[in-house]
């Protein structure tokens, strides 16, 4: 079934380049370009060749020249803007019930009205994989605006700097906490209800994904897949670490011997009591990326289509796709009905993000004529000449 009908529209603004560093408890990394990686050993993407700011980290000052708003009019001319817009589709797949839910909103600013002020374009999209019932999921994206946005202090710029990226951090990390804890409140939730959830929110050319569960955000650059968030599975050994020294335990492949993922929303037999410390967690993992014009197309999707394909093999269906009718809503579609031609056992919740408008397609060179070639015999060769001359004569 297709998603429901959601917001789309498009607008464009120079942003500042930013470079990519996870959440404070992590390593800092920086992003490179065109490797492919699996998500449990992220390495970097390279931000574009157009960097004028270089941050290292949250602490660093951005110098009144190195804003691209300061820049010379030659540079300009070049500097890139991403093009958003998207499309999602959605399928029950083999299970009884519908547990996923999504968001997909391509104007951000637009959706939010005047009392907000970020740096254009603004976009936010969301995929929740629930488990143990659909009520947890249900409840996130019903509640999703208000979680992320209202009840939290959302920074607010024109510009984006090192203190806009901490502070943005900081109030994702409370959004998906307050999230959480909001589930554990709610008496219409089951406590053994809960979801996954994968954001991403794109200002300017900044684009930041933050995860906890095992959807998986792809970015597309020139034809190579690049995780933007790592799976967050007991089987992956930073996960597994991070469990057995808060006193769980990995049972074939499960966390506690119960739950496939170590990090969700809701769960809240697997937490209580409120406040006490728990393997299972709600807090995010970022990871950020100044958008290229190398830079294609995101895919976000449950973890239905990452169990029975590659990164890389969505990226490439869903590139010759684009190729073909440059419709995004139809990629999704044909991504999940790769999932479920490969067998998938899930439900299964695909969106595409775009970064480029409708008539940026790569034009194709054109096709050369083949001209064929044969060769007469002697005597056929005769006979035409006479023909020819007989036919002149007359």
């Amino acid at each position: 079934m297709v998603a429901d009908a959601e917001l789309v529209y498009q607008q464009s603004m120079t942003m500042l380049d930013v470079k990519y560093f996870p959440n404070k408890e992590s390593k800092i990394h920086e992003i490179e370009g065109g490797d492919s990686v699996s998500p449990p050993n992220f390495d970097r993407v390279r931000a574009s060749e157009l960097v004028s700011a270089e941050l290292s980290t949250s602490q660093e000052d951005v110098k009144p020249g190195e804003r691209i708003a300061d820049a010379a009019p030659e540079s300009a001319v070049v500097q890139y803007v991403p093009c958003i817009r998207s499309g999602s589709f959605v399928d029950i797949g083999p299970r009884r019930y519908m547990e996923d839910e999504h968001i997909r909103i391509d104007d951000l600013s637009s959706h939010l009205g005047l009392l907000y002020n970020f740096p254009k374009p603004s976009a936010f999209y969301g995929v929740f994989d629930g488990h143990g019932g659909p009520e947890a999921a249900a409840y996130i994206r019903k509640n999703v605006m208000k979680f992320f946005f209202e009840d939290v202090n959302f920074p607010q710029t024109s510009e984006i700097d090192s203190a806009f990226l901490q502070e943005l951090e900081n109030s994702l990390t409370e959004s998906f906490l307050l999230a959480d804890s909001a589930l554990a409140d709610d008496c219409n939730v089951n406590s053994s209800s809960g979801t996954t959830a994968l954001t991403a929110l794109i200002f300017g050319r900044l684009l930041m994904v933050a995860n906890a569960g095992d959807c998986r955000a792809v970015l597309c650059r020139k034809g190579e897949a690049i995780d933007m968030s790592q799976d967050h599975r007991p089987i992956y050994p930073s996960e597994r670490m991070r469990v057995e020294e808060l006193g769980g335990f990995i049972d074939d492949g499960y966390l506690n011997g119960v739950l496939s993922v170590t990090r969700a929303l809701g769960d809240w037999d697997m937490k209580l009591p409120k406040g006490s410390s728990s393997p299972l967690i709600a807090e995010p993992e970022f990871r950020q990326v100044i958008l290229s014009e190398d830079d294609e197309f995101l895919i976000m999707g449950c973890d239905g289509i990452w169990d029975v394909m590659s990164s890389q093999h969505a990226v490439g269906l869903v590139r010759r796709g684009l190729r073909r009718h440059d419709d995004p809503e139809q990629c999704a579609r044909d991504l999940v009905m790769e999932a479920l031609r490969l067998n998938t056992f899930d439900n299964l919740t695909v969106i595409i993000v775009c970064f480029s408008s409708l008539d940026h397609r790569e034009s194709s060179p054109p096709r050369q004529r083949k001209l064929r070639s044969c060769s007469l015999s002697a005597e056929a060769l005769c006979n035409l000449r006479s023909l020819l001359e007989g036919s002149a004569s007359n």
